[in-house]
């Protein structure tokens, strides 16, 4: 340790009230969910309960199709995740390992392209979404990823740098085709990148609002996200049935990150290490 380097505790101290800070939402949201909506009313600055209520949960799950609700956001972060994955990891697989023509200018084309707002395309992508056929559909939330997503191929091409080309070179001399080479000596050393790809596109996908804003109307199809916020606008005076409801939507992210959280500390601390 430096002799100017402030001593451990001091570090830790300091993490521990910055941890404080960020959790006083999350940890008023819990409790509040727990709260009559009387002592909403009455004293709503009241920390804790004054009766803890576990049936705001049930008229929450009740009240809205919570479960159809569930079904669809599992349904459209799992063809999320599947096709960032798939894509991106193919793309950046090129950038990083193949050589051909344009390919650094083309990279930085791609990058470019994490400039331009979502408004900016917003139009463009719903009309080519109606003419396909998709609209009112996850379908039009899901086949986007397949196309790619420029942060998820920088991440993964930054991975890729890092693995030795000893190991390709290797391969090639074996026999092994390009396509061996990327499924069966780089992806399987590329989990820790993958699992963070995943991570993020995962929670993306779980919050994302303004696309099935956009491209659904059928109720039956609503998502979390935006089934919460009709939720919101139906019972905005029940306070404690809308943290109940926050807390059903928040939970699976939370406790996705706190399973994955090493894997995908280690993803992001090995990319971007080679350029």
């Amino acid at each position: 340790m430096r002799r100017n380097s402030p001593p451990t505790w001091i570090a830790h101290a300091l993490l521990l009230i910055a941890a404080a800070v960020f959790a006083v939402p999350l940890v008023w949201m819990l409790l509040t969910s727990f709260k009559p909506a009387e002592q909403i009313a009455a004293d709503p600055h009241r920390v804790l309960p004054v009766e803890w209520r576990a049936s705001n949960y049930v008229e929450a799950v009740t009240t809205m199709p919570y479960f159809r609700y569930l079904r669809n956001s599992l349904v459209l972060c799992a063809g999320s995740v599947l096709g960032t994955l798939w894509s991106c990891s193919l793309a950046a697989y090129a950038f990083a390992r193949l050589r051909w023509p344009l390919r650094n200018q083309l990279f930085g084309v791609m990058i470019a392209t994490m400039l331009l707002p979502w408004h900016v395309t917003m139009i463009p992508r719903f009309l080519l979404i109606s003419e396909l056929g998709m609209y009112n559909s996850l379908a039009a939330l899901i086949v986007p990823t397949f196309l790619g997503d420029a942060f998820s191929i920088f991440l993964l091409r930054q991975f890729f740098l890092t693995i030795p080309e000893e190991l390709s070179e290797a391969a090639r001399l074996d026999g092994c085709s390009e396509w061996g080479i990327f499924w069966r000596i780089v992806l399987p050393l590329s989990r820790p990148a993958l699992a963070t790809v995943a991570l993020f596109q995962f929670v993306a996908a779980w919050n994302d609002f303004n696309g099935p804003l956009l491209y659904l109307n059928d109720p039956s199809r609503f998502t979390l996200a935006y089934g919460l916020e009709q939720f919101t606008s139906a019972y905005s005076s029940q306070t404690n049935l809308l943290m109940a409801a926050a807390v059903l939507f928040t939970l699976p992210i939370v406790i996705l990150f706190f399973f994955a959280q090493r894997t995908f500390i280690r993803g992001i601390a090995t990319s971007g290490l080679k350029g």
